[in-house]
This record gives structure tokens, sequence and C-alpha cells, in this order.
């Protein structure tokens, strides 16, 4: 079981990474994201991590720490050119970091997969505890799921900390922002809903009407 590194503090029991990898990366996206998705981001971590202790999972913690603050980081501002998947624009960002700070390559794959596939729904319950645990964390935070499974003295403490005023409505408008510009990207993929619901005359990708239209004869 992961154990309490001594170069860590804690929200509501949760140890949090404090090493000078941590703060550097916290430092970074505080810097990029707004509160919004600053407080989202290290809600996923906790809500990860403590998901992660209760069962017992051998993850390391300042992966996991990189993983959940630079999950959302495509939908910040320094992204808002880009025309591939958010997901992969923070999973760049994250390994870039990791490897500048002498990561070995195979644990930074690790925090990229786990940022690449945050909106894949499970697949990455399937995958390395770094990886299953940002969706786990992501799932609890945005969708409620495993709501029930936490003390509810857990979730005020951690709310606390980071508090979410407002988060439905503010986080579906910071989906939004962030993929009007590049709505291919949302095919197949979970955020097609929220251009559905907020992109006045876009159009959802059909994959049955993909494969009827394609150029093969039949």
């Amino acid at each position: 079981m992961t154990t309490q590194d001594p170069t860590s503090s804690a929200v509501g029991g949760i140890p949090v990474p404090d090493s000078k990898l941590a703060r550097e990366a916290t430092e970074l996206v505080r810097d990029l994201a707004d509160d919004l998705l600053y407080h989202h981001s290290r809600r996923v971590y906790l809500f990860g991590a403590r998901q992660g202790l209760d069962r017992g999972l051998d993850f390391d913690p300042e992966l996991l720490y990189v993983g959940a603050l630079f999950h959302d980081l495509g939908l910040t501002d320094r992204f808002r050119a880009s025309r591939q998947r958010f997901e992969l624009d923070g999973a760049d960002a994250a390994r870039a970091f990791l490897t500048a700070h002498g990561i070995p390559d195979d644990r930074a794959r690790l925090v990229w997969e786990g940022i690449a596939l945050h909106t894949t729904p499970d697949i990455p319950h399937h995958m390395a505890p770094e990886v299953a645990l940002v969706t786990a964390g992501v799932e609890l935070d945005v969708l409620g799921i495993g709501y029930d499974t936490l003390p509810a003295e857990t979730r005020e403490a951690v709310v606390a900390a980071h508090p979410r005023p407002d988060f439905k409505r503010r986080i579906l408008h910071a989906f939004h922002r962030g993929l009007a510009h590049r709505p291919r990207t949302t095919f197949g993929n979970v955020k097609a809903d929220v251009l559905a619901r907020f992109e006045e005359g876009y159009t959802r990708p059909n994959f049955v009407r993909t494969i009827e239209d394609s150029p093969w004869p039949e």
C-alpha cells in the first residue's frame, strides 16, 4: 500500500505531495489555469488518491498529482489555437514537464496515458493505478461517480480546501470554451455532448454515416 512521504502535507487525511517536483507543477498550473480548473484539478488528485488508498493500490503520489493537475490544461488559453484533442495538449505538456525534471520515459508515459484517456470511459480502470486514479478522481468530481463511497467529512474537507461554487455550470462553460474551435476532436468521446448542448450549429459526427459514406464501394 502507498504510504505517506515525508515531503507531503494532507487535506482531509489525504497525503498531498510537497516535493520540489510537485511544487513546481502546482506553480505552473496555477499560472496557466483559472481558479475553477485549478481547484477542480486538486480535487481530482485528492479524490483519486483517496480511492487508491481505500483500495490498497500501489501508486506513485507524485505521478498521480501531476496527472491530476495537468489533466485539463488543454482547456486553458495557452492551447486556444490547438487543433488536437485537449486531452493530448495536457498529456503532452505533462510529459514534457516530467522529462525536463528527469523522470524516466516509462514513468512519464503513465502520466501521459492517464491524461489522454481521462474522458474515455472504462478503459483507464483496467490500466496502471496512476492512469486509473486520474479517471476515478475526474468521475467523482464531475459526474459524482463514487460520491457515496467517501465519508461526508472527507468530501467536506476537500471542498473546504478547494471550493466548487456553481461548479456544474462553470465546468460545462469551460468545456464548451475549450472545444468550440476544434469540434472534430470530440468525435467518439463524451465531450461531443457538450457541443451538442451549447454550440449553435454543431452537428454531431455519426459513426454509422462515416462508414456508409467512406470511399469503399461495399
